[in-house]
């Protein structure tokens, strides 16, 4: 059995002419519906947890769903697997959530659409019945939570959304695809990893982060792009705000030199800095040795984002500071 749960997105909406666009619409029975190999995939159970576009997906309402899936997992009849329909926008967050935090015994599927109930080419019932296979097979377990989309699964941890409009909207600068569905079948690149294991550079196995130091996301994390000439400003008018920041630098680390002294000004008050780049792969490398060279960014203490997306290590410095962890660290 797995549990279908339905919290909103395109997926969920349909065109609305008196309110000029694309609106929330329809709950889980009605997609289950419009999705007639679903069935077939696996007995499921449906939950309508709600119709929330992405980018009403904030922080609050991310761990009150991250929490009814740990419920989901620890009651008494313990699905095989969970699919959670979300609005594209901000999957990459909410994946990153729960792989993080969640017992990845049980694999947590995501998945939404590009295209709405009143669009030619409706990419949602294959999505779902795609992420149905996903969470169904028996060669998803300890994989924890993933990305179905478009045919391809990605890992929790490093999947990003790269297109903002075309229907394969899914990729991973950090490792590309980990399997892919096809003929109600998901057959994957490599072996589940095992308990305790690490997964990729700079990862931590979710079974060692299940989230018991972490009650709730409570701290405030600033994302700030370096433009040319920077000289800090928008991080001295953040600074009194937020508990971190993470920079978007130039290329493997850079920034204008006028931005050092805000840089200083942040990690002189205990404020951790995590130093991403604005390029959408690769990750920072601090080599640069000139004033404002990544070099000399993490000799004035900021943190390297490690193989992150900017959303990612904002999503994880959250997690850290409201556990009362380092960055990057196991939640214990």
């Amino acid at each position: 059995m797995i549990h279908l749960v339905f919290t909103g997105g395109t997926i969920s909406m349909q065109r609305d002419a008196r309110a000029g666009g694309n609106v929330p619409a329809h709950g889980g029975e009605a997609l289950v519906a419009l999705a007639p190999e679903l069935p077939a995939v696996a007995p499921f159970v449906i939950e309508d947890w709600g119709r929330h576009p992405a980018a009403h997906m904030g922080l609050p309402k991310l761990w009150e769903l991250r929490n009814r899936l740990a419920a989901i997992m620890a009651g008494p009849e313990a699905p095989a697997g969970i699919v959670v329909t979300h609005g594209t926008d901000t999957i990459e967050e909410t994946a990153y959530l729960l792989a993080r935090t969640l017992d990845p015994r049980i694999p947590v599927v995501i998945t939404g659409a590009m295209r709405t109930a009143s669009d030619e080419g409706f990419d949602g019932p294959r999505n779902l019945t795609d992420a149905a296979v996903g969470a169904a097979s028996e060669a998803s377990s300890g994989r924890g939570t993933m990305v179905v989309f478009h045919g391809k699964v990605f890992g929790g941890l490093t999947v990003q959304k790269v297109e903002a409009t075309e229907l394969d909207a899914f990729g991973a600068p950090f490792g590309g695809p980990v399997g892919r569905v096809a003929n109600g079948t998901v057959t994957y690149a490599n072996r589940a990893p095992r308990i305790g294991e690490s997964v990729g550079a700079g990862y931590i196995r979710p079974l060692q982060t299940t989230g018991k130091g972490l009650a709730a996301l409570t701290a405030k994390v600033a994302l700030i792009p370096m433009v040319i000439g920077d000289v800090g400003e928008l991080l001295d008018l953040a600074r009194p705000t937020h508990d971190g920041v993470v920079i978007a630098a130039f290329g493997s680390g850079n920034l204008p030199p006028g931005a050092l002294p805000a840089i200083r000004r942040w990690v002189e008050e205990g404020k951790p800095v995590i130093l991403g780049t604005r390029c959408p792969r690769g990750e920072v490398s601090p080599i640069y040795a000139f004033e404002g060279g990544g070099a000399t960014v993490v000799k004035a203490g900021a943190l390297p984002a490690g193989p992150r997306t900017l959303a990612q290590a904002r999503l994880e410095l959250t997690i850290a500071l409201s556990a009362g962890v380092p960055y990057g660290a196991p939640l214990a």
